[in-house]
């Protein structure tokens, strides 16, 4: 089947004139190519990228890419999203760009500096890197912080030594970009000190010093006896005691006739306190022994033969003639015997000289443990050392016989209730050195009270007064601008419009029908008017086609009129 058959008469027509036209797919095809081939230069001209920045944070990615878009600066990702890339023209601008606008933030590098560790890097090299990486993760803590922009943290870590004389403690220099307009309080500068205090080794608070993008030293100095925090704490202090000793006395004497201050010195020294001591055993049979030892020796009988050896020295010793005996002492009367240990050692004696030679020895060494105490004493700072407490009461105020009021100092019996309560309610303490002092006085508030102005004269209302006459002016102005600018202009621009006049057939201008208007909504009116309309429609249409024939009509209805 023939496929001009198949198509409609419209797409046959077409394709009649195709087959007609043999250089229309010439110019189709030779239009296809050019297009080929633009594209293909067009492809070949495209840009080629470079690395703009690599790692960043998901925060910083987000702002880079806004502030790219916002500059029209084609980007592209690399393959897994860790790098952006830029056109390679334009990589140095767009990086001063961005730099002028604090982007990245994070480019402080952490501890990842670690993780492309080359082999063999020496032991310099890699403490260098540790420490870099450190500095880098502290300034990221320190920027989570709401008013940080960004911050950079300098460590000093000097090198381990084994003398203690060379030793040298770390020290670290912290400095804020803070937002505009924002500022941080002392609570955040502590807690950026030992943020970084808690992160080096033995580096201590003193050592940390912050400084803000204005160099503003913003740590506190270590010189100082005494920084805010410590004047707060004994300003809370002194406030505690007052409020103890006023709000104990107010039911008795009232609020308004009692006052007290306080001044506390606080010690914010903080001790600490080791002692040994070692005592001797009281009850020597409860007494722990720690070590014993017994050396005894025996020896019984002749000595061996000794001497130069020979036939003299071979022969035994001669018998003694006499024994050797210790004569006793003797008793004198009245003098008890002599112990039997005498008697023993009289028969032990005799009896060695019986027997020969004897000796013995016995040596006995017995150690004991000595009570040992040791203890560990550490004071924690803000300790109350004293308290100087002054209070002054009011006259009691009564009704004299004539009922006219009148003061009365206080009783040596009330004054000293008072006092006693004063001390109960101030821990008073005669060791620590405490100072209590009760007065009992009138108050002169009352009669140096100034006299009170007339209302007319008081600050307060000649300021009302100020106020109310601006407002006056201000609603006078406002009167005269409706009824002399406003209004007026308003009246021209919203008057109802000049009925149009109706053309006659003579040429003249006729006044259109006005209907009063209670008549305006009545059917029976409406219509008649609607059907003068159209009649005058149609005289105005006749007489745009023949004039002559209208003009004959208006002269024969004048010439009736004057006939």
């Amino acid at each position: 089947m023939n496929a001009a058959a198949t198509l409609p008469a419209g797409g046959a027509a077409v394709l009649e004139k195709l087959k007609a036209n043999p250089r229309l797919p010439l110019m189709l095809g030779g239009a296809a190519l050019v297009a080929a081939i633009a594209v293909g230069v067009m492809w070949s001209r495209q840009p080629d990228y470079k690395v703009l920045y690599t790692n960043l944070s998901e925060r910083d990615g987000g702002a880079v890419i806004q502030a790219l878009q916002q500059a029209n600066v084609p980007y592209k990702f690399a393959e897994g999203g860790g790098a952006v890339m830029v056109p390679a023209d334009k990589v140095h601008e767009t990086r001063l760009r961005l730099a002028s606008q604090g982007l990245p933030k994070s480019g402080t590098t952490g501890m990842e500096l670690m993780d492309n560790q080359k082999f063999g890097i020496s032991q310099f090299a890699e403490q260098v890197n540790y420490q870099r990486g450190l500095e880098g993760e502290l300034a990221r803590s320190i920027e989570s912080i709401g008013s940080v922009q960004s911050a950079r943290v300098h460590l000093a870590i000097p090198k381990p030594t084994l003398f203690v004389r060379e030793r040298q403690k770390p020290t670290a220099s912290v400095v804020l970009q803070l937002y505009p307009g924002r500022a941080v309080d002392e609570g955040q500068v502590a807690a950026i000190t030992h943020l970084v205090s808690s992160s080096v080794p033995e580096l201590t608070p003193k050592s940390i010093s912050i400084v803000d993008q204005h160099g503003n030293l913003l740590s506190g100095s270590s010189d100082r006896s005494m920084d805010a925090t410590q004047l707060k704490f004994v300003q809370q202090v002194e406030q505690s005691y007052v409020k103890r000793v006023e709000s104990i006395l107010a039911p008795i004497l009232g609020k308004d006739n009692v006052h007290a201050q306080v001044t506390a010195d606080v010690d914010f020294s903080s001790v600490e306190h080791t002692d040994e001591s070692f005592k001797p055993n009281q009850d020597p049979t409860r007494a722990a022994i720690r070590s014993q030892q017994t050396s005894e020796s025996n020896q019984q009988g002749g000595s061996a033969v000794g001497g130069v050896p020979g036939a003299l020295s071979n022969q035994p010793p001669a018998a003694a003639v006499a024994p050797v005996t210790t004569p006793q002492p003797p008793r004198q009367p009245g003098q008890p015997n002599p112990p039997a240990q005498a008697n023993q050692q009289g028969q032990a004696t005799q009896t060695a000289e019986k027997t020969g030679p004897s000796s013995s020895r016995r040596d006995a060494t017995t150690n004991y443990e000595l009570d040992r105490s040791v203890r560990h004493i550490q004071q924690a700072p803000g300790g109350v050392k004293r308290l100087s407490v002054a209070v002054v009461v009011n006259y009691r105020s009564k009704l004299d016989a004539k009922g006219k009021p009148v003061t009365e100092a206080l009783s040596a019996k009330e004054l000293a209730q008072i006092e006693n309560l004063t001390k109960e309610a101030m821990g008073f303490s005669a060791d620590r050195g405490d100072s209590l002092n009760v007065v009992n006085s009138p108050f002169t508030a009352e009669n140096n009270k100034e006299p009170e102005l007339p209302l007319w004269k008081q600050p307060q209302m000649i300021d009302l007064a100020k106020t109310g006459v601006g407002y006056l002016l201000l609603a006078l102005l406002a009167v005269f601008l409706w009824f002399k600018v406003a209004r007026p202009v308003l009246r021209k621009y919203t008057a109802p419009p000049v009925p149009a006049l109706a053309e006659s057939t003579d040429g003249t201008t006729a006044e259109a029908v006005l209907l009063p208007p209670e008549e305006e909504t009545n059917p029976e009116v409406l219509r008649l008017a609607a059907k003068y309309e159209s009649d005058l429609a149609l005289v105005r249409d006749a007489a745009q086609r023949d004039p002559r024939l209208v003009a004959s009509v208006i002269k024969t209805w004048m010439a009736n009129d004057e006939g």
